[in-house]
């Protein structure tokens, strides 16, 4: 007799190891529900709105003996592409040239993708499988946000197998600069406003 075993998509990061440490503590049983509701693997609206407005986010490889690595990405909104519901896709600009990444992902697919919105604080978390593609001018060209002064040297894609939110406690909140200069550069001209007309007024009145 066989014994029929359930796999979940949040078994990427829940492994057995993570399980039984969540049984000893107490918190199995809950996420033993967080399993049956299930982990999403496909971008949905609300991701692809959440994605498309980042202009930051954190890559994690690891060697092929386990050894982490995580760098950060940034550029204009929008610069992390969707290509599909399950396929996203970023220049990958030249840098310092320590090709750290690219050697982790040549014999370890395996990636993560954490993206964090201060200003609204939220955070969302993607495991999946991620490769460089060199060399397709094409590709490279269409990942390119326009007039981003920025030479990619090649592409990377990655593929979703699941992805969640975070609550968000602990999350301090801040701004961008360039949103914090346009909140005050709308401020300045709505006071500029007011004050012409109260001017206007006392011209009236005298």
């Amino acid at each position: 007799m066989t014994t029929e075993v359930h796999t979940y998509a949040s078994d990427v990061a829940f492994t057995p190891a993570v399980k039984a440490i969540q049984a000893r503590k107490g918190s199995r049983e809950a996420y033993g529900r967080v399993e049956q509701r299930g982990w999403r693997t496909e971008v949905d609206e609300n991701l692809e709105a959440f994605l498309t407005d980042a202009n930051s986010f954190y890559f994690a490889t690891a060697s092929a003996d386990g050894q982490p690595y995580t760098q950060h990405r940034g550029g204009p909104k929008g610069f992390l592409k969707i290509l599909d519901k399950q396929t996203l896709a970023f220049a990958d600009y030249a840098g310092n040239q320590q090709f750290i990444t690219q050697g982790n992902l040549s014999e370890n697919p395996k990636a993560y993708i954490f993206v964090m919105d201060y200003a609204h604080r939220r955070r969302v978390k993607l495991w999946g499988e991620a490769r460089v593609v060199e060399d397709d001018e094409a590709l490279t060209a269409s990942m390119m946000p326009k007039g981003y002064r920025a030479r990619p040297e090649q592409v990377i894609l990655f593929k979703i197998e699941a992805w969640d939110t975070n609550c968000p406690q602990h999350i301090p909140q801040k701004f961008d600069a360039g949103d914090v200069a346009a909140a005050l550069a709308a401020r300045d001209a709505r006071i500029a406003e007011l004050e012409a007309e109260v001017a206007a007024l006392k011209g009236e009145a005298s």
